[in-house]
C-alpha cells in the first residue's frame, strides 16, 4: 500500500452505494444501510476480512433510494472516496440493517466495473496522495494569500459578535493543526446546509486543491453570515422566535465534528428560564416543586437531540399547567356549602348522565365527563410510568389539566361497565380516587407526586350495582333514580320532546299536532323503558313522516277538505285521512291545517304495536300468576306459568333463570308440600302429596332474557297453589316479594318501579311485603289513589288476597267458615 513515501489504496475496491450523505477525505461519517448490494458487501467483505486491506472500501454517492434497489445497477458517480470501515454494527429491528462508521482517506475515479452482484466491485484510480503532511495550513500565510488570508485576518473583526469570534478562534486553531491539502474537505464536511449533499458533492468532484478551496470557502463565509443574521435577530427581541427558527432550519448551525453547541445552549437557556418562572409561579406543593426543579436542572444539562429531552420537557409542561391552587367559587347554596365538605359527597346515579352537568351548572363549577365503559387498563386511571415509550397521565390528571381548576365536577360515566385484563383492574385504581381518606394525596404514575383530589366532586353513573366491586361500591353514596310514571312521560313529551323534535325537523305546531291520547298510546304500546329515549325516537319518526308530506306539498283540494273530528276540532285534519286511499286529489301546496296524529296514523307510521296488554287473556286456566320485577330499564310485569302431568315428582324450570330464582322455586314447592293438607292441595292421583305421581313444569316466558333476583317467591307459590287447587288467580292482581321456608314474606327492592309497571299494565291490586309499606310514600298520589295495596307478612295473607273469595285453608277463610257454621 506504500510507494515512494506515499500510501496507495487497492486498485480494486468494493463500492458502497450511499443515498444519504457524502463522504469526504478526512471526515468520519456514519451510514445506515439495508439494500441487498450493500448488505452483501458488509457480510462478505468487511465481516469476513482478516486484514486492514479488507476494511478499505469505496463510497459512491447514489441518486437512487436503496429501498428501491433493483437488479439494474444505477449510473454511478465518477468520483468517490476510499475509506476505512472503523466500526460495523448490525441490528434486526425494525428490519435487518448495518450501521457503518467510515473514515475517508482519498478520492478515486472509477475506471471500470468488474462485477455488479452480489456487490459492486470496480477498478479504481487514486486521485489524492496520501502522505504525512508536515506543513500547517496557515504557516507562511500572508494577507495576500486570497480568501484564506482574509479568513485569518477576520479573527478579531469588531463587526462580528463575540460568540462568532469564539468560533473563528476555534477555526484558527483548526487551521494551525491541519495540512493545507486536507483543509477544504474538512471544512466542507463540518458545515451543514439545506442542500448538503449537493454542496459537498461539488467539493468531492473538485480534484485540484485550488478548486476545492473555491468550493469550500464560500460555504464557510455563508455560515458566518448566517451567524451574524442570528445575532441581529436575537437583539430584536423574543417576537422573532419564528425567524430564528427559520434561520436555524436554513443551516446556520454546523454539524458533525464542528457544532455550535454554545448557541443551542443559549437558546435553550432562554427557554428553560421561561419554564423555570412558570414552575415557580404554578404555586405547587413543596414536594412537587422539588421534583420540578430537579427535572429542570437535568433539562438544562441535556442536549435537545436526546429523546429524553422531549419527555422531560413534556413532563414539566404538564406540571406547570395543572391547577394546583386554581379553583372556582361555588355560586349556589353558599351557606350550606360552608358547612358541608363537598368532597365527601359521592352519588351513584342510575342511568342519569345529564344530572352531572346540571349539578355542575348549578354549583357554578367546571364539568368534565370520563367515559369508563369498556375500560380495562388501570393505566387509564393512574397513568403510565415515564419509563415507557408514549407514556401519558391518567384520565383523572388529564381531566384536571383540561378544566384548569382543582374543584370541578367529574362524571364517571358507566362505572358498572369497567373491565379487567392483564393490564390491571381499573375499578381497583378508582378506590384511591373515590376514597375521601386517601384522595387528598392521589399519586398518578406519570406525575409520581401527590395531587389533592379532595376538592373534586365525583359523580358516578351506572345501570346496576351488581357488577360494581363491593369495595368500590362501599366508597359511594347510592342514589337510585326510578323511572318516570306514564303521566310524567306525557308531560315531558309535550313540554320538551315534541317541541325539540318539531324544531329539528323544520316543523311548526301549525303543521303537526300530537294529542295526549296519542302520546299515551306511544308510551304504553310502543315503548318499554324507565326513561324517555325510545319515546323521543318514536316522536322523531312521526315528525320525519310528516316532514316528508310537507316537503312534497300534499294537501286536499278545497272540495275534499276534511271535516275535523275529535281532537282535530280546533282546526286540524287527521293524518290518517290525509294518507288514506280514499283521498287521491292533491294540490302542490303546503298544508293549510295542522296534521293530527290519531291511532290510525300512528299505526301507519310506527307499524303494529310492539307491546299489547294481554293480562286478562293469560288467566283462562289455573296455574298462572302475575309477578313484578325490576330491570335496568325500569319495572316490568312477569307472568309465571305452571303445568303438571303424570310422572315421578320431578320439577322442570325453564326461562333463563338465575340461581336465586331456582332456589325460590324449590322453596315454594317445599312449602306447598308441607302445607298441602292445610290448604287442601292434592296430586293428580288424589294423594295428600301434591307431587305424588306428578311432574311439575314451571315456566317464565320471554326465555331469551335472563331473570334472577330475590323477588319472585310469592308469585311462584301463588302460581303453584292455583295449579294444585284448580282455582284461577285474579287477573287484576300483581305481586312481588321473597319467601322463607316457614312461609314468611321478605322485603324486596325497586318497589316504585314495580308498582309503576303494574299501574301501566292496568292492574288494580298489588301485593307487597309488609316491610315495604314505607316505600309507598315515594309513589305519585294518583297512583296510590288508583291502586289497592295489600301488604302481607306471610304467604297465608298472600294467597287470601290473590284469589276471589280467599283461598281454602287460609286464616281468613277458616274464620269465615266458623262464623257461617255458628249462624
Amino acid at each position: 500500500m506504500t510507494s515512494g513515501g506515499g500510501i496507495q489504496i487497492p486498485s480494486r475496491l468494493p463500492l458502497l452505494l450511499t443515498h444519504e450523505g457524502v463522504l469526504l477525505p478526512g471526515s468520519t461519517v456514519r451510514f445506515s444501510i439495508d439494500s441487498p448490494r450493500n448488505m452483501h458487501l458488509v457480510s462478505q467483505r468487511l465481516l469476513r476480512g482478516t486484514s486492514l486491506k479488507s476494511t478499505i472500501i469505496g463510497v459512491i454517492p447514489n441518486t437512487r433510494d436503496p429501498e428501491h434497489d433493483t437488479d439494474d445497477l444505477p449510473t454511478l458517480h465518477k468520483i468517490g472516496t476510499a475509506g476505512i470501515a472503523v466500526q460495523v454494527v448490525g441490528s434486526n429491528w425494525p428490519k435487518p440493517h448495518y450501521t457503518l462508521l467510515i473514515t475517508g482517506l482519498c478520492r478515486f475515479s472509477v475506471s471500470s466495473l468488474l462485477k455488479e452482484r452480489p456487490f459492486v466491485l470496480a477498478e479504481v484510480e487514486q486521485l489524492d496522495k496520501l502522505e504525512q503532511y508536515t506543513t500547517p495550513a496557515t504557516e507562511g500565510v500572508t494577507p495576500s494569500d486570497g480568501e484564506l488570508g482574509e479568513l485569518s485576518q477576520n479573527k478579531s473583526n469588531p463587526t462580528v459578535s463575540p460568540h462568532v469570534c469564539v468560533l473563528v478562534a476555534k477555526f484558527r486553531r483548526l487551521l494551525d493543526s491541519l495540512p493545507r491539502e486536507t483543509l477544504p474537505d474538512v471544512v466542507a464536511s463540518m458545515i451543514r446546509t439545506i442542500k448538503q449533499g449537493e454542496t459537498t458533492g461539488e467539493v468531492l468532484d473538485a480534484v485540484s486543491l485550488e478548486e476545492r478551496f473555491k468550493k469550500a470557502l464560500p460555504m464557510l463565509t455563508r455560515q458566518i453570515e448566517g451567524l451574524k443574521l442570528l445575532q441581529k435577530t436575537r437583539k430584536m427581541g423574543p417576537d422573532n422566535d419564528k425567524r430564528v427558527l427559520s434561520v436555524r432550519k436554513g443551516g446556520v448551525f454546523p454539524g458533525r465534528q464542528f457544532n455550535l453547541d454554545e448557541e443551542d445552549e443559549d437558546d435553550d437557556g432562554d427557554d428553560t428560564g421561561s419554564l423555570e418562572k412558570k414552575v415557580h409561579g404554578a404555586n405547587m406543593p413543596e414536594a412537587a416543586l422539588r421534583v420540578c426543579l430537579k427535572e429542570l436542572k437535568r433539562l438544562k444539562k441535556m442536549p435537545q437531540s436526546m429523546p429524553e429531552y422531549a419527555l422531560t420537557r413534556n413532563y414539566l409542561d404538564l406540571m406547570v399547567e395543572l391547577p394546583w391552587s386554581k379553583s372556582t367559587k361555588d355560586v349556589c347554596w353558599s351557606t350550606w356549602l360552608q358547612c358541608v365538605n363537598m368532597s365527601h359527597i359521592y352519588l351513584l346515579l342510575f342511568g342519569k348522565t345529564s344530572v352531572g352537568r346540571s349539578i355542575a351548572r348549578t354549583l357554578g363549577r367546571e364539568f368534565h365527563r370520563i367515559a369508563l365503559g369498556g375500560v380495562c387498563d388501570q393505566s387509564d386511571i393512574r397513568g403510565h410510568r415515564r419509563t415507557y415509550v408514549g407514556s401519558m397521565p391518567g384520565r383523572i390528571i388529564n381531566g384536571l389539566k383540561t378544566v384548569g381548576v382543582n374543584n370541578p365536577v367529574f362524571l364517571l360515566d358507566e362505572v358498572d361497565k369497567l373491565g379487567k385484563s392483564l393490564q390491571g383492574d381499573p375499578a381497583a385504581a378508582l378506590l384511591e380516587v373515590l376514597d375521601p381518606e386517601q384522595n387528598h394525596s392521589f399519586t398518578d404514575h406519570y406525575l409520581n407526586v401527590a395531587f389533592d383530589l379532595s376538592q373534586v366532586l365525583f359523580i358516578a353513573t351506572a345501570n346496576t350495582t351488581a357488577t360494581i366491586p363491593p369495595a368500590l361500591l362501599d366508597r359511594m353514596e347510592v342514589l337510585q333514580v326510578p323511572g318516570y310514571t306514564q303521566e310524567e312521560k306525557v308531560e315531558i313529551a309535550h313540554r320538551h320532546l315534541i317541541p325539540n323534535q318539531l324544531e329539528q325537523h323544520g316543523l311548526t305546531p301549525q303543521q303537526l299536532h300530537i294529542p295526549q291520547d296519542t302520546t299515551q298510546d306511544i308510551i304504553s304500546r310502543y315503548t318499554r323503558e324507565a326513561g324517555v329515549r325510545s319515546l323521543e325516537r318514536k316522536i322523531g319518526a312521526i315528525c320525519r313522516a310528516v316532514a316528508v308530506k310537507v316537503a312534497e306539498g300534499h294537501r286536499l283540494t278545497k272540495t275534499e277538505a276534511l271535516i275535523p273530528e275529535g281532537p282535530a276540532e280546533q282546526g286540524g285534519g287527521s293524518l290518517s285521512s290525509l294518507l288514506g286511499e280514499e283521498h287521491k286529489s292533491y294540490k302542490a301546496a303546503p298544508p293549510e291545517m295542522p296534521i293530527v296524529i290519531d291511532h290510525i296514523a300512528l299505526k301507519d307510521i310506527l307499524g303494529p304495536p310492539l307491546f299489547e296488554m294481554e293480562v286478562s287473556e293469560r288467566f283462562t286456566l289455573p296455574g298462572v300468576a302475575l309477578g313484578l320485577v325490576w330491570t335496568p330499564l325500569g319495572g316490568e310485569i312477569m307472568f309465571v306459568e305452571a303445568s303438571r302431568m303424570e310422572g315421578e315428582g320431578q320439577l322442570t324450570l325453564t326461562g333463563q333463570l338465575g340461581d336465586v330464582m331456582k332456589e325460590s322455586a324449590h322453596l315454594a314447592i317445599s312449602w306447598l308440600r308441607a302445607n298441602a293438607k292445610t290448604y287442601q292441595l292434592t296430586s293428580m292421583v288424589g294423594g295428600p302429596d301434591p307431587l305424588e305421581g306428578t311432574d311439575i313444569h314451571l315456566h317464565f316466558p320471554a326465555g331469551a332474557v335472563t331473570k334472577d333476583g330475590p323477588s319472585a317467591g310469592v308469585t311462584i307459590v301463588t302460581c303453584l297453589a292455583s295449579l294444585f287447587s284448580g282455582r284461577l288467580v285474579r287477573s287484576d292482581v300483581a305481586m312481588t316479594g321473597e319467601i322463607t321456608l316457614r312461609g314468611l314474606v321478605l322485603p324486596v327492592g325497586g318497589i316504585k318501579d314495580k308498582v309503576l309497571a303494574a299501574y301501566r299494565a292496568g292492574v288494580k291490586r298489588v301485593i307487597l311485603p309488609k316491610r315495604n309499606e314505607k316505600d309507598l310514600e315515594e309513589l305519585p298520589a294518583n297512583v296510590r289513589a288508583d291502586l289497592d295495596f295489600v301488604t302481607a307478612g306471610n304467604l297465608d295473607e298472600v294467597l287470601n288476597a290473590a284469589f276471589d273469595g280467599g283461598f281454602p285453608g287460609t286464616a281468613s277463610t277458616r274464620t269465615h267458615h266458623q262464623l257461617t257454621s255458628k249462624l
